[in-house]
């Protein structure tokens, strides 16, 4: 399998600049691709023709749970028109996520719902983490178990979240390798550091062991590799240092 596509997630960059130059300055790089997501949606034909004039695809795209249970048939309107393969649902407020194993399952037959209808309609259906799915319920099942055994989705593996709960990314690697479509590229700090930041940093500056994850990715479905930064000073800085640092990745031996 070759190297999953070198993309970048725009919440990145949602504080600096233009979308024009932000763009532009991922071409420059040689990015080629991006993950849009929901409020990039409110002007459709603005956001397809900026792309275009990029030569930038979106292969996925982040859509929030409420336009996807509430809309879907503008939410695969919006997919279609901006060529994209893979929808993502990527995030639960705090107050929505459920708190025991009844809960969890409750809202794994919400997306298993959603995500028929989004594959009725020819994508790829989603799920993105965050730290909260792996933290184990007072029963010691993960929520990430639920949604992977119930829900009947894909999976976009944030695994700098992962680390971020405690768990070990390499191990859920192998136990989701098939459910992989996506992975997002993001990086910790060393404790103390970047609190400005959240506790994030560029990649391969940080504690995540990357060699040893993008190892593993051809074992994986994975074919878009998405850079991202939750809190980023500088997000320009943190796109050239990081995907400098996949680029080198590719050298790490299977």
């Amino acid at each position: 399998m070759t190297s999953p596509l070198l993309s970048f997630q725009l919440y990145t960059a949602r504080a600096s600049d233009s979308l024009d130059t932000q763009l532009a300055e991922l071409a420059a790089m040689g990015i080629t691709n991006v993950e849009p997501f929901g409020e990039l949606y409110a002007d459709l034909d603005g956001l397809h023709s900026i792309l275009a004039q990029h030569n930038m695809t979106a292969l996925s795209g982040h859509f929030d749970l409420e336009m996807l249970e509430a809309e879907p048939a503008r939410a695969i309107e919006i997919a279609r028109r901006l060529g994209m393969k893979t929808i993502i649902a990527p995030w639960l407020e705090p107050e929505d996520r459920p708190v025991d194993l009844a809960g969890w399952q409750a809202l794994a037959a919400r997306l298993l719902a959603v995500g028929d209808q989004m594959r009725a309609g020819g994508f790829i259906f989603a799920w993105h983490n965050h730290e909260f799915e792996f933290e184990p319920l007072p029963c010691g099942t993960m929520p990430i178990e639920v949604i992977m055994n119930e829900a009947g989705c894909a999976l976009e593996l944030d695994v700098a979240w992962v680390v971020r709960a405690g768990g070990d990314p390499l191990m859920w690697i192998e136990r989701y390798a098939e459910r992989i479509i996506a992975v997002h590229v993001k990086d910790i700090a060393p404790e103390g550091q970047n609190l400005d930041q959240d506790g994030w940093t560029n990649v391969g500056q940080g504690i995540v062991d990357w060699p040893a994850v993008w190892a593993m990715l051809p074992k994986t479905g994975a074919s878009l590799a998405i850079l991202e930064h939750d809190e980023p000073k500088d997000w320009l800085d943190f796109a050239t240092q990081s995907s400098a640092a996949v680029r080198q990745l590719d050298g790490v031996a299977v």
